[in-house]
């Protein structure tokens, strides 16, 4: 689990005056509005029943059960999840909209296997330093050969290790970099509303960023400063995710470094002291427009053992023709991921199979339960639904970077992405989160259709961890498409205001990315199936009227938008 800042609305009525909204009730057998907008088609009550917390407990138990084995890609797992997933769609009444005909866009991922030494040494002026593995460090490999080297290399902080020109802003000057060790840290400039957006995480403070913005400048390795409030998450997540058999695309000729590494900060603080530096000063120093790259005196070689193949996953995709004869060839798009982290070290019960039943087997099972309500109007939507249960998401949203770049329908002919990744266990809500709000005509239709729920519509209520930038809607984007991200809410009814934070953070500290992300008993689905409804109410809303949703006038992504629109053009 990322410019334009959050608009927030003072009144529902003065958004829905904005985005030329109705807040009546639809309009029975899908009758043109005063405003020209086609209503909610005869039948959206009935069809939305089929949105049910029995049913999509029974998916998110089946995907996350230990005969999947986590889901782990290119896994025997893997490719029960997808045969699941085919059968699903089948028995719904969607028909194959992958390659030739299938269900599946198949593609090869490269399995990276890296063994560290159980030690990491640095040669300081102050003596050596040395790191434990997995206590002190995690190093993986970022190249895809039998071993990944540094030699002798010499460490320089490069602070937030940005590159940005829109903000006047560069973290590498004229320094000459080649060859060396960056120590970078997590995150972005946080402390200024009007410089990276104040405390909302974009792109830039994500780890893949810093991975390839330090591989574009030359260097040979890159050591990430882990803090828990710099990653949205503590280091056993980094752990448990950064170990084992990591996958990514085949490489092409972009740059890369030959080791992608975190460390702890305690860990860190300890090697700079010993150089002579102070972290804390460092990174002090990093807050500046005129910070230039501090060599630090320290310098290490390491040595990666990979073991390195090449495996098949697929991204499992199912349509619903639209009745419309010229609309049909545009399409809703339902995303989810469909994979986990598969089998991995154990934890302290000796469970190592990560179940994924919230992250992602939720997500999946709220995108079935909108395709069974689809399924079940009396006329179809006017725009076709398109299903994409995207795989290796976990692995830096591999499936949906794979989908954007050889996209099954044009980029232009895609109305919306609604993305789901996690899902709701705690009980209904007065709200909902929405992540990227602001940064769409979207954002009225959102808020619409949760006004009719009772709810309030909340921009991303953790915005220190850039989720909009952590999940597959982001490759959507990328290409062009609004795109809406519902999320859980904190609002919870009979509840005290602080206990829905409370518990989705006790959560993520406990089971994000571990072992114990499986089904429980007390899980209370009747806010997932609010969320699930409004997904569905919001799709069938675009798929029903005449006009595209569209980027905000100077959106990140209203050029590819643009573009794609363009492309259409005889």
């Amino acid at each position: 689990m990322i410019q334009i800042p959050f608009r927030f609305t003072t009144t529902l009525v003065l958004c829905l005056a904005v985005f030329g909204l109705a807040c009546a009730a639809p309009e029975p057998g899908g009758e043109e509005s005063a405003r020209g907008e086609m209503a909610l088609p005869a039948g959206t009550e009935e069809a939305q029943a089929a949105i049910s917390a029995d049913k999509m407990l029974a998916e998110i138990s089946a995907l996350s059960d230990d005969a999947f084995g986590g889901r782990g890609p290119g896994s025997a797992g893997d490719e029960m999840t997808q045969k699941y997933l085919i059968d699903r769609m089948a028995e719904i009444g969607f028909a194959p909209a992958g390659v030739d005909g299938t269900w599946l866009q198949p593609f090869d991922i490269v399995g990276i296997n890296a063994t560290a030494p159980e030690t990491w040494s640095f040669q300081t002026e102050g003596g050596e330093i040395v790191l434990d593995w997995w206590d002190d460090f995690i190093a993986a490999s970022g190249v895809q050969s039998d071993t990944a080297t540094i030699e002798d290399a010499e460490l320089v902080f490069v602070g937030f290790g940005i590159q940005a020109p829109e903000y006047d802003w560069d973290d590498f000057g004229d320094a000459d970099l080649e060859g060396k060790v960056f120590v970078v840290m997590n995150n972005d400039p946080d402390w200024d509303p009007e410089l990276f957006e104040g405390d909302r995480r974009l792109l830039y403070g994500r780890w893949t960023y810093k991975y390839e913005k330090a591989a574009e400048m030359g260097a040979v390795g890159t050591i990430i400063i882990h803090t828990t409030p710099s990653a949205g998450y503590k280091f056993q997540v980094v752990q448990t995710s950064w170990t084992g058999e990591q996958f990514e695309i085949p490489a092409g000729d972009e740059a890369r470094s030959q080791i992608e590494a975190w460390t702890t900060e305690d860990a860190m603080r300890e090697m700079m002291a010993a150089a002579g530096h102070d972290l804390d000063a460092l990174r002090e120093s990093a807050k500046s427009r005129d910070f230039e790259p501090v060599p630090l005196g320290i310098r290490t070689s390491l040595e990666l053992a990979n073991e390195t193949r090449t495996v098949q996953t697929a991204n499992v995709l199912g349509v619903l023709e639209g009745s419309d004869p010229e609309l049909a060839n545009e399409y809703v798009v339902y995303s989810a991921h469909h994979d986990h982290l598969g089998i991995g070290k154990p934890n302290d019960a000796g469970d190592e199979i990560y179940n994924g039943a919230l992250d992602n087997a939720s997500g999946t099972a709220q995108v079935l339960a909108m395709a069974e309500a689809f399924a079940a109007l009396p006329e179809r939507p006017r725009r076709s639904t398109l299903l994409a249960f995207v795989a290796a998401e976990e692995q830096g949203l591999l499936g949906s970077a794979y989908y954007a770049a050889n996209p099954t329908v044009a980029p232009g002919r895609m109305a919306a992405n609604i993305n789901y990744d996690g899902g709701n266990i705690w009980g209904k809500n007065r709200d909902v989160t929405y992540i990227g709000y602001g940064k769409s005509t979207l954002d009225g239709i959102v808020e619409k259709y949760a006004a009719e729920q009772g709810r309030s519509v909340k921009p991303d209520q953790f915005p220190d961890r850039g989720f909009f930038y952590r999940s597959d809607q982001l490759n959507f984007a990328r290409i062009g498409v609004p795109a809406v991200y519902l999320d859980t809410g904190t609002d919870f009814v009979d509840r005290e205001p602080e206990w829905g934070r409370e518990q989705i953070e006790a959560w993520e500290a406990v089971h994000y990315h571990q072992p114990s992300d499986e089904v429980e008993e007390g899980w209370n689905l009747e806010g997932m199936v609010d969320d699930a409804m409004l997904g569905f109410r919001i799709g069938l809303h675009v798929a029903q009227q005449d006009a595209l949703p569209a980027w905000n006038a100077g959106d990140e992504f209203e050029a590819a938008r643009l573009a794609a629109l363009a492309a259409l053009e005889p």
